[in-house]
């Protein structure tokens, strides 16, 4: 017998009160055989935090009695809040000490304590999973314990191993440590060493700790590279027959110069009649991983591919993400696409999805196309062969872009930075990376693809994964009214009371081509909502649009895999999934909220490993000088960003002596109280840096004007002393700036290029 989450909640509902597991069982008509099963299912709902056990054995949902399910988020003072599942809702505070045993990113039940300043609070009342057990961290040899200090600031307490488990770990030795007994308020946790990773300095360690402090798989199991090479070479003949063949229509990929996946590709053709038929061909990575074979399994639980400075963790085994499903030119390989017809006007007057056989024509890079665009002669010639092809897409894309301007779609351009490694993956070089053209032509299409796609699985009312993006909390639209208020800019309101994407747009366009419109575009996104996926089409505000899915990306995101999988079941080519619609509804909900989560865990994985790349840079460049924008003021400072690098760091007060410095909160400035001088968001300093620490991630700087001016000797000698230990660590005279290497290094190094243009809506 099935048993639904939905039902038994229904049937408590229905009760008005708490029942225990034989009246539960009685009111839905279970008995007999069937109720061991039934007390199986209600222990599973307990798990998972679906329902609650009160006194006397009895069930409840947890919103009716006072609790609420979700994960926490710890901040710097060491409180948390706990993320509300129910979106929409407000999170809710929960102190230090009202925390027991749980830690940053654990599920768990909270009772609503009491409200102060009509903030709700919280206390934990239990853990019902665990983010992490491992975790990475330094050893320290004690009397009686190997005590292991977690890197992660968000988790505080050390973690005992005992001296008899913990073999001949050194010294200040980095390790991976498996926590077995979480402790208690007053006991630190107790764990054994899962894995010794090195001492610090050793080559590679760096993003090893990375990989291993988000958990991160870097190889596949055993059954699923087996899997992977029992798939034929080629493509199947037979396949290829049952498949509508294009392989006569011009077709072209576009993709970094480095990128070994090539997931899409595009044609287009001029109909008689004016209107376009635009082509977006997605690899069918669902022709090879079926639902729930080892393959599947496997993409679902990774859920995203990973890119990290100097490496990618990919979804799919080599064999698939390289080979198989990679659109390279020449080839046939299996795709899905989208044939579109477009008006002159970037109207979509009608479209299909088919099952395809495809050939690539040419494989391009973004600067190819881009240099084609500009008029490079050498680039026009050798392209002569596809220059109609991107000649109409150009146009095209222009319209599309245009559209998406009036219907008030935002278009954040914030730049990217990328880090140059050398051969031992030392970073030579951070530079910021320019959007092209032919970036924005490749995303136009893969936008209209995905809103397509997401029309027509609404429209067939299909269970499949959607790419939702809430409309902003009006907390946040109200802390953002206050700072732009500061730059001379606010936010008006539409007839219902809310601010529409239109006037956000209003807002980053008034900023561009100015000194503020970096960090105008920053606060504005910090205001939106996360984007995240779920199994209703909720619509995405941002880009302004009622559908909207993840169609175009199935080598490297699972919910792309899940939308494929849809549409060859409602073309009947495939079949379903799971025969039980309502299991396959809970299931696909259960994929949204781990898709998301892998998507953020991926998302801090490639930021630190990037950020970890800027701070061993920037180690060799204390007593440097650089121009920067002040991006955020506290009382304790305020936070800079190098114009060139893309480096953020910190110019404390107390590095200030020539004035006492008040913050004053409402104009977010430190103003001095005798000079008057005033340092506020978006002003431009030149700053020298101080200091690098590794551990904590941080870099500190001072304003250059006071260095100069000498009032006080203190952080030059901070900066004498820092410049001597490199000194000492290295065994040579310090390098010479970044500014007078650069040429040589932009010869020499690699660039961090992160596959696709990855662009997260």
């Amino acid at each position: 017998m099935t048993f639904l989450k939905e039902t038994v909640l229904a049937a408590l509902e229905k009760a008005g009160r708490p029942l225990k597991a034989k009246d539960l069982a009685r009111a839905l008509e279970i008995s007999g055989a069937d109720y061991r099963d039934f007390r199986r299912f209600l222990r599973d709902l307990l798990s998972s935090g679906e329902l609650y056990r009160v006194k006397g054995g009895h069930f409840a949902p947890p919103s009716r009695i006072n609790l609420l399910v979700g994960k926490l988020s710890f901040i710097r003072s060491g409180a948390a809040f706990l993320i509300n599942e129910k979106q929409g809702e407000e999170d809710v505070f929960i102190p230090a000490a009202l925390l027991g045993n749980a830690y940053h990113r654990d599920k768990v039940v909270v009772r609503l304590e009491h409200s102060r300043g009509g903030r709700t609070e919280g206390r934990v009342v239990r853990v019902l999973e665990r983010a992490r057990t491992e975790f990475v961290g330094t050893a320290r040899r004690g009397p009686h314990f190997l005590s292991v200090s977690p890197d992660d600031p968000k988790f505080p307490r050390d973690i005992l191993v005992r001296l008899a488990e913990a073999g001949d770990v050194r010294q200040g030795e980095k390790v991976l440590v498996r926590v077995q007994d979480w402790g208690t308020d007053h006991s630190n946790p107790a764990g054994v060493i899962a894995e010794r990773l090195g001492m610090p300095g050793d080559p590679g360690l760096d993003v090893l700790m990375i990989i291993k402090h988000f958990g991160l798989p870097t190889e596949f199991p055993e059954p699923v590279e087996r899997a992977a090479e029992a798939l034929p070479d080629e493509v199947p003949p037979d396949e290829v027959a049952k498949r509508v063949d294009v392989r006569d229509l011009a077709t072209v990929t576009i993709d970094p110069v480095n990128a070994k996946d090539f997931d899409d590709a595009l044609s287009l053709s001029e109909n008689e009649d004016g209107s376009f038929e635009l082509a977006v061909h997605i690899a069918d990575v669902s022709h090879y991983v079926r639902f729930d074979d080892v393959l599947d399994d496997e993409a679902r639980q990774r859920g995203t591919s990973v890119y990290l400075v100097d490496r990618v963790l990919p979804m799919l085994p080599e064999k698939l993400s390289n080979h198989l499903c990679s659109l390279k030119p020449g080839v046939d390989r299996l795709a899905i696409s989208a044939f579109i017809t477009v008006s002159p006007k970037g109207r979509v007057l009608g479209y299909r999805i088919e099952d395809t056989v495809i050939r690539s024509n040419r494989r391009l890079t973004y600067e190819e196309v881009q240099g084609y665009f500009n008029g490079d002669p050498n680039l026009r010639r050798e392209l002569e062969e596809v220059a109609s092809l991107l000649d109409r897409l150009r146009s095209l894309a222009s319209t599309l872009h245009d559209n998406r301007v009036k219907r008030g779609a935002l278009d954040f351009d914030l730049p990217e930075s990328r880090v140059v490694l050398d051969e031992k993956g030392f970073p030579i070089d951070i530079y910021k990376v320019v959007r092209l053209e032919s970036h924005r032509l490749v995303e136009e299409f893969m936008l209209l693809a995905n809103e397509v796609v997401a029309r027509h699985l609404k429209q067939a009312k299909s269970v499949t994964l959607f790419r939702v993006h809430e409309e902003p909390r009006e907390k946040k639209l109200e802390e953002l009214q206050v700072i732009l208020g500061r730059f001379g800019l606010s936010l008006h309101l539409d007839a219902d009371g809310k601010v529409p994407p239109s006037e956000l747009q209003r807002i980053l366009f008034a900023t561009q081509d100015k000194p503020e419109e970096e960090i105008v575009h920053t606060l504005v996104l910090r205001s939106l909502a996360r984007a995240r996926y779920d199994s209703l089409p909720l619509g995405h505000f941002g880009l302004a649009l009622k559908d909207y899915t993840h169609f175009t990306s199935p080598i490297r995101r699972y919910p792309d895999l899940v939308v494929h999988r849809t549409l060859r079941v409602l073309s009947k080519r495939q079949p379903k999934p799971m025969d039980d619609l309502a299991r396959y509804r809970e299931w696909m909900d259960n994929t949204a909220v781990h898709s998301s989560d892998r998507e953020r865990l991926a998302e801090e994985a490639e930021r630190d490993s990037v950020e970890l790349k800027k701070i061993q840079f920037m180690e060799r460049h204390v007593g440097d000088v650089f121009e920067a924008v002040i991006t955020g003021v506290e009382v304790f400072g305020f936070f800079v960003e190098l114009k060139d690098y893309h480096v953020s760091g910190l110019v404390h007060v107390n590095n200030m002596k020539d004035d006492y410095y008040e913050f004053w909160e409402e104009s977010f400035a430190l103003v001095g109280s005798s000079t008057g001088r005033k340092f506020t968001l978006g002003d431009t300093v030149k700053v020298r840096v101080l200091a690098v620490n590794k551990e904590l991630r941080q870099i500190d700087f001072l304003l250059e004007e006071m260095v100069l001016a000498g009032t006080d000797d203190g952080p030059q000698k901070r900066l004498r002393r820092a410049q001597a230990e490199f000194d000492g660590k290295k065994g040579t005279k310090r390098p010479p700036s970044r500014l007078e290497e650069r040429d040589g290094r932009r010869k020499t190094g690699k660039a961090n290029q992160k596959g696709k243009s990855r662009r997260r809506r």
